[in-house]
C-alpha cells in the first residue's frame, strides 16, 4: 500500500515506516510564534532552561498581530520577545513586517517536505509550500523548539480532487468555502487534507495559501498541496532552489475522496458567526454593511489586492462605508505600489493600515461598532472576532466579492458590476 504526502512526511522525520493511526516521534524542520502567544512559549522555555532553538531550520516570532502595538502593556510585552529573541538566536520578524503565514514564506525557513510546528492556528498555511504544518499550544510548540522534536499521531487523509477551470471573479478563497460548508467545521478533525487534480497548475501559490491556510477550520492538522511546477517557481521567485519535495503515492490511501468541479463554483460568503455558515451570494445578497476588510493570512497577499483593485480601479466605495486594507507583508505593500495597485485603491477611498494581522483580531485598528457589520477576507467570523461582542455581525468573502460590497455599500456578487 503507497502512502499520503503525510505519511510520507512523518515516515522521514520520525525514521520509521509509519502509517494512519501510528504514534511518531518526529524531527521538527522549524518553530514560529507571533506576539500573542510568545510570552506563554518564552515562560516555558525558560522553565525548561533553553538555550538556543534545536530544529534544523531554527526558530522564529513575528510581531503583527497587535502590530504597531495599541498599548504600553502590549509594548512591554514586545520588548520582552526582542530581549530573548536576541538572546536565543531566534529570528524576529519586528512591527511592520507583516503577517506571520506571510512573513515565514517569504523568509524561505520552510522547505517543500518539511514539518513544522508554530503557536498559531492557521499554520497550516505552509500546506501549500507542500510542507505539514500545524498549530500548537505554546507549550507544545516550546518543547519542539527546546528539543526539536514532538510526537505526532499520523493522521488519516482526505482528498480533494480538484476539476475544472475558475470562472471569472471566482477564486481559490471560494473554493475553500466551499469546502468548509460541505465538510463542516468538525468533519475533519485531526485529518490531513490533500490536494490533487487536473486544476492544482492554474492555482498560484497566493491561491494555495488561501486554501491551506483555512484546513483548520474544518478541524484538520495539515493541509499540504503536492510538490509541483508551481512551488518550484515559487521557490525561484524568492531566490530559492530547493530539492524535489512530497507527492502521494498513486495507491494512498484516504478516508474519502472530495471531488470539486471549480467550473461550478460560484462566489460563497460565510454568514455569522460560523465559519461554515456558508452560502452562494445571491442568498445574502443585499445585506447592508457598514466596513469591508481586505487583508489576513488568508487574503492579504499582491494578487488579492490586485483582484480587489481591478474592481475598484476608477470607482469610489460607497459613502459612509469603510474599506480597510491591511497588506500581508511589507514585501506585499512595495510590489502593490509598485504595480499601481495602492494608489487605485487609495484613490477607491480605502484606508491602509500596517502590514499584519490588522482588524482581523480586533486587538488595535479597525474595531466596529456596535451592531455593525463587516465584509471581510479573513478566515473567522466568530461573535467578538474583530474587538466587539456587541452584536456585530462579521460576513466572510473573497477579495472580489469583498470590493464590489465595498462599491455598494451591501454584499454584492462580484460578477455583477
Amino acid at each position: 500500500m503507497g502512502k499520503t504526502i503525510t505519511e510520507k512526511v512523518l515516515s522521514k522525520h520520525s525514521e520509521t515506516d509509519c502509517h494512519a493511526g501510528d504514534i511518531v516521534v518526529a524531527s521538527v524542520d522549524f518553530c514560529m510564534a507571533q506576539d500573542g502567544t510568545s510570552k506563554l512559549m518564552i515562560e516555558e522555555l525558560a522553565a525548561l532552561g533553553f538555550a538556543t532553538p534545536k530544529p534544523l531550520r531554527g526558530a522564529a516570532i513575528v510581531l503583527d498581530h497587535s502590530s504597531p502595538s495599541p498599548s504600553a502593556e502590549v509594548s512591554r510585552i514586545h520588548s520582552v520577545i526582542k530581549d530573548f529573541s536576541a538572546k536565543h538566536a531566534i529570528e524576529l520578524h519586528d512591527v511592520g513586517e507583516g503577517v506571520c503565514h506571510q512573513v515565514v514564506p517569504e523568509s524561505g525557513r520552510v522547505l517543500p517536505g518539511d514539518l513544522v510546528v508554530g503557536a498559531d492556528s492557521h499554520t497550516c498555511t505552509y500546506g501549500a509550500l507542500n510542507a505539514c504544518s500545524t498549530g500548537m499550544g505554546s507549550a507544545d510548540v516550546a518543547a519542539a523548539v527546546h528539543t526539536g522534536k514532538l510526537w505526532f499521531r499520523v493522521p488519516e487523509a482526505l482528498k480533494v480532487d480538484i476539476s475544472g477551470g475558475f470562472k471569472d471573479r471566482v477564486s481559490a478563497k471560494d473554493l475553500i468555502l466551499r469546502l468548509v460548508g460541505d465538510v463542516r467545521a468538525d468533519g475533519a478533525t485531526y485529518k490531513s487534507l490533500e490536494f490533487s487534480g487536473e486544476t492544482l497548475p492554474s492555482i498560484n501559490m497566493d491561491g494555495r495559501m488561501t486554501i491551506s491556510n483555512m484546513v483548520v477550520e474544518m478541524g484538520a492538522k495539515f493541509g499540504p498541496f503536492p510538490f509541483d511546477a508551481v512551488t518550484s517557481s515559487w521557490y525561484a521567485s524568492i531566490g530559492l532552489n530547493p530539492a524535489a519535495g512530497v507527492t502521494a503515492d498513486d495507491d494512498a490511501s484516504y478516508v474519502r475522496t472530495i471531488d470539486v468541479d471549480a467550473s461550478d463554483l460560484v462566489p460563497k460568503v460565510a454568514r455569522p458567526d460560523r465559519v461554515d455558515n456558508v452560502c452562494d451570494v445571491s442568498e445574502c445578497a443585499g445585506t447592508e454593511i457598514d466596513q469591508v476588510f481586505l487583508g489576513t493570512c488568508t487574503n492579504g497577499r499582491l494578487s488579492d489586492l490586485a483582484a480587489a483593485a481591478d474592481i475598484l480601479k476608477g470607482r469610489r466605495v460607497k459613502k459612509g462605508l469603510r474599506l480597510i486594507v491591511a497588506p500581508a507583508s511589507r514585501s506585499v505593500l512595495m510590489r502593490s505600489i509598485e504595480a499601481g495597485i495602492v494608489s487605485q485603491l487609495l484613490a477607491a477611498g480605502a484606508v491602509f493600515v500596517s502590514p499584519g494581522c490588522g482588524p482581523c483580531v480586533g486587538t488595535h485598528a479597525g474595531v466596529p461598532s456596535d451592531g455593525e457589520r463587516v465584509l471581510s477576507t479573513a478566515n473567522r467570523n466568530f461573535s467578538g472576532r474583530m474587538g466587539n461582542n456587541n452584536d456585530v455581525e462579521i460576513y466572510l468573502a473573497s477579495p472580489e466579492t469583498a470590493a464590489a460590497s465595498a462599491l455598494e455599500g451591501r454584499i454584492t456578487d462580484p460578477r455583477e458590476v
